[in-house]
């Protein structure tokens, strides 16, 4: 039984800023639903809201690093990076400063549709000189993402997830080291975020069909460690798949791609995720079944790389699991 931790950025991030007075945080109107409320109440000192204004938000971010304060700005994903571009590269990316940007809801984890999925920003994101990319893909990771972004000398963009989120890993996220799930021989996965939970999923049906995975989970994104990924891609019969919670185009199977163009590797690869579109509204699970982000899609990209019907179906895999989709913590996401 997965434990499930309740918001634990919420009580990372007020554990590591009451002890650094230098911390500050920014919220763009949305306060609640990226879990800085309560430390907004109990520590008012360290915390401003700077109202739906997110262009004059960054820059003000920048201004405040310029001053020696570490600013960690706090609001959904996509408005990171589609409306505030030009000051987040102005204002925080080319001048280096220690502006900590923490995106929630990335990709399809909400039902809010386009205007609030963030589903081209690692491609966005790892294009920006200076620019640090991480990615939380469970509860432990969550609460180990304030002190790693904090630690980092420049700009850091965070995909964070909220509310109940599953603990999978014993181990603090680690700036720039790729965790190794399960070491098989047949065929590589490589997952980060959401995507990480549903292989796990898959791998037990898998291993029953007698396909060996060697399951690889990216926490950080930016940068990108090419010559470990290429190692374990070399060490795999079959090729490479990857799953992820963005358009294939830019993301994670972008970089696998080009590391293994680069390295002269000639091995299959199979780039799962949203393809070339923008996804609708609706629960998680349905978007990832409706988009093929989920266990089932990864095992039918398996298939189509290795050239073999496992037999496996959705009542093989191991459960989903199902969030509430009204909530208090999602209110705003609606």
């Amino acid at each position: 039984m997965v434990e499930m931790v309740a918001r634990p950025y919420a009580t990372a991030f007020e554990t590591y800023a009451v002890k650094h007075p230098e911390v500050i945080a920014l919220s763009a109107d949305l306060t609640s639903s990226v879990e800085i409320d309560g430390f907004r109440d109990r520590h008012p000192e360290q915390f401003l809201s700077m109202g739906m204004a997110e262009q004059n938000m960054l820059s003000f971010a920048g201004g405040m690093g310029l001053a020696g304060f570490r600013p960690f700005i706090h609001t959904f994903a996509v408005f990171l990076y589609r409306r505030p571009y030009d000051q987040l590269m102005a204002s925080v990316a080319y001048p280096r400063r220690k502006v900590r940007l923490m995106g929630f809801l990335p990709g399809i984890t909400t039902p809010g549709g386009m205007t609030h999925q963030a589903i081209e920003d690692i491609s966005v994101m790892r294009a920006i000189p200076n620019m640090t990319v991480l990615e939380t893909g469970d509860a432990t990771e969550v609460e180990s993402i304030v002190e790693v972004a904090d630690s980092i000398d420049g700009p850091v963009y965070c995909r964070v997830l909220r509310g109940s989120v599953p603990r999978l890993f014993d181990t603090p996220l680690r700036l720039g080291e790729l965790r190794v799930l399960s070491e098989g021989t047949d065929v590589m996965v490589v997952t980060a975020g959401i995507t990480t939970e549903e292989a796990i999923r898959a791998r037990g049906a898998l291993d029953a069909a007698g396909v060996s995975v060697r399951h690889l989970h990216l926490s950080t994104l930016k940068p990108f460690d090419a010559e470990a990924i290429i190692a374990h891609a070399a060490s795999v019969k079959h090729g490479v798949v990857t799953l992820e919670n963005h358009v294939v185009a830019g993301g994670i199977g972008s970089m696998v791609a080009e590391a293994m163009a680069e390295a002269g590797l000639g091995k299959k690869l199979i780039r799962l995720g949203l393809q070339d579109t923008y996804a609708h509204g609706g629960s998680r699970p349905y978007l990832m079944r409706y988009y093929g982000l989920d266990a089932i899609a990864l095992v039918r990209g398996i298939e189509r790389l290795m050239g073999v019907e496992t037999g496996i179906d959705e009542n093989a895999l191991d459960a989903v699991r199902v969030d509430a989709v009204h909530s208090n913590v999602k209110a705003e996401a609606l």
